[in-house]
């Protein structure tokens, strides 16, 4: 398939347009070939996760996180300059869906609000192209649960849907969760917008300790990981199904931080 195919349809998924102004989504590295066989996803584009994705046979890498957030010479034998070297040896593109990807409330990014069945859904912060507010693109989802449940079958259910069964949390906690919201990555400054949006629970990753001590709401620090990981998996089942014949892989990465605990 020609690779300016693959790019309109990862872009029908993740309008370049709803991208915010300080994101450098799109095209990070282009390449002379001008069609692919094998796409391969990955959450960050560091030297491991490309040479592996090269050793997959991939002939084109859609990463979420940009190579790099402002234009830079490859003037320093670093992290950054390995990946271009790589790239530029096999001649593989490499694209960044970043902010574009998470401003779709029927996107990947979704991923968890399907999981409980959300309904009546919003965006916590509206792109500024739509200042009246569109409901279907802006960070941040808030929506209501099909049915209330109690705080301890709810976060049973998000364990089971990370993955996981440990987080931080912070704030007065709800006997009953109706309307959750959450923001995948770095959400901590839409707590106060999750609170006016009268959400039980809001669940991002990156908390600083002073959003965790101010916070009007029960707030779960789940981790960067794990919400935008699962949601380039789902990323990557949306494209199998709309750009076939290309073979469409998801490469699993590891949360870089572990617990330690001594004896």
């Amino acid at each position: 398939m020609k690779i300016s195919e693959i790019i309109n349809n990862i872009e029908k998924i993740a309008p370049l347009a709803n991208a915010a102004p300080w994101d450098t989504s799109g095209m990070q590295v282009a390449a002379v070939r001008d069609a692919a066989s094998h796409l391969v996803l990955l959450l960050d584009p560091t030297p491991a996760g490309i040479a592996t994705a090269l050793k997959m046979g991939a002939d084109m890498i859609v990463s979420h996180h940009p190579l790099a957030m402002t234009p830079r010479l490859p003037n320093v034998l670093d992290d950054y300059h390995t990946v271009l070297r790589l790239l530029f040896e096999r001649d593989v593109p490499l694209y960044s869906a970043h902010t574009s990807l998470d401003a779709s409330l029927h996107g990947p990014a979704s991923w968890l609000a399907d999981a409980f069945g959300v309904t009546n859904r919003h965006a916590l912060e509206y792109i500024a192209e739509h200042p009246e507010g569109d409901p279907h693109y802006g960070f941040g989802i808030v929506g209501d649960l099909p049915e209330p449940l109690p705080y301890g079958a709810f976060t049973d259910k998000l364990a089971a849907a990370l993955g996981k069964s440990g987080w931080r949390a912070s704030g007065p906690k709800p006997e009953t969760v109706s309307r959750m919201a959450y923001c995948p990555g770095s959400g901590a400054s839409m707590i106060d917008a999750a609170a006016a949006f009268h959400a039980d629970i809001y669940i991002t990753g990156d908390m600083k300790y002073h959003a965790a001590l101010e916070t009007p709401i029960r707030a779960l620090d789940v981790g960067h990981f794990i919400l935008e990981e699962i949601m380039m998996r789902t990323f990557a089942d949306q494209l199998r199904a709309v750009c076939a014949p290309v073979t469409v892989s998801h490469l699993e990465a590891a949360d870089p931080f572990v617990f330690e605990g001594t004896a």
